[in-house]
C-alpha cells in the first residue's frame, strides 16, 4: 500500500512537473475570486438588450416597440461609446456610422423592410458583442473615462428632452427630464469639482425647467431655450473632463 501510495505520489508530481515545464499553472488558470465588474463592462453589457430587444419586436412584426427599442439603444449608446471610440476607432464607426445610422434610416422609412432590419441589426448585435469582448478583455483605461461615461449617460436623459420637445410631445419631455433629475445627483460633484460655476447654472436651471414643465401646456420655446442653456453648460464640462481623460491615457 506504502508503494502503490507512493508511485501515485510521484506520478501526480511527474505530472505537475510536466505541465510546469509546457508553462501551465493550474493555480494560474484558477478563477479569480469574484470580484466587482468593472464600470466600463457593466456599463456596455447593459445597452446590449436594447439591441436584443430591437430584433425580438422586429421579428414579431412591431414596428413601433422596435423603433422605440433602437431609441433607447441609440441613448444607451451615447452613455457608452467614448469607450469604444477609445479602444477601436473602426469598430465605434462601423457601429455608429455604418450599422446604427442604416438601421434608424430603414426604422424611419415609410415602408421599413423588416427582413433587411432583422439581418442588420443582428449583425449589429454580433458586431456589439465584439466590442463587449474587447472590453472585457483588454486593460482597464484610465478611471477618469469612467467619469466621462457617468456624465454622458446622465445627459442622455437630457438630449431626450431636447428631441421630445421637437416633435411636441411634451409628457415624453416631462418624463425624460424627470430620469435627468433622478440621476442628476450621480454626478452633480464631478460637475461642481470641475466648474462651481456651472454647477450653478445647471442648478438653476433645473429648477426653471422643472417649473415650465409644470404648466398646463408649457411654452415650447421657451422650454427649449433652458434645456439649451443647460446642455451647454453640461456639456463644456463633460468635453473639458475627456480631454483630461484623453491627455492621460
Amino acid at each position: 500500500m506504502k508503494f502503490i501510495t507512493r508511485s501515485i505520489v510521484l506520478g501526480v508530481l511527474g505530472v505537475l512537473a510536466m505541465m510546469a515545464a509546457l508553462g501551465y499553472s493550474p493555480l494560474a488558470s484558477a478563477s479569480p475570486a469574484a470580484g466587482p465588474e468593472r464600470f466600463e463592462l457593466s456599463s456596455v453589457r447593459a445597452v446590449r438588450p436594447a439591441l436584443v430587444n430591437t430584433i425580438a419586436a422586429l421579428k414579431k412584426g412591431d414596428l413601433a416597440e422596435a423603433k422605440a427599442d433602437f431609441d433607447a439603444y441609440d441613448s444607451a449608446w451615447n452613455g457608452i461609446e467614448v469607450y469604444i471610440n477609445t479602444r477601436d476607432k473602426n469598430m465605434y464607426t462601423e457601429l455608429e456610422q455604418t450599422f446604427q445610422a442604416k438601421i434608424a434610416k430603414g426604422l424611419s422609412s415609410p415602408a421599413p423592410d423588416r427582413p433587411s432590419l432583422i439581418i442588420d441589426t443582428e449583425s449589429m448585435l454580433a458586431r456589439f458583442d465584439d466590442a463587449i469582448a474587447m472590453v472585457e478583455y483588454g486593460q482597464p483605461l484610465n478611471p477618469l473615462y469612467d467619469d466621462v461615461a457617468r456624465l454622458r449617460m446622465v445627459r442622455a436623459n437630457l438630449r431626450s428632452v431636447t428631441l421630445a420637445l421637437k416633435t411636441g410631445d411634451v409628457a415624453k419631455a416631462r418624463k425624460s427630464f424627470a430620469a435627468f433629475q433622478d440621476k442628476w445627483s450621480t454626478v452633480d460633484a464631478l460637475i461642481k469639482a470641475r466648474s462651481a460655476d456651472s454647477y450653478a447654472d445647471i442648478e438653476k436651471g433645473v429648477t426653471q425647467i422643472n417649473q415650465a414643465l409644470m404648466a398646463d401646456k408649457p411654452e415650447v420655446d421657451q422650454l427649449n431655450a433652458l434645456v439649451k442653456g443647460v446642455t451647454d453648460k453640461y456639456n463644456a464640462v463633460v468635453a473639458d473632463d475627456t480631454k483630461d481623460a484623453r491627455g492621460h491615457s
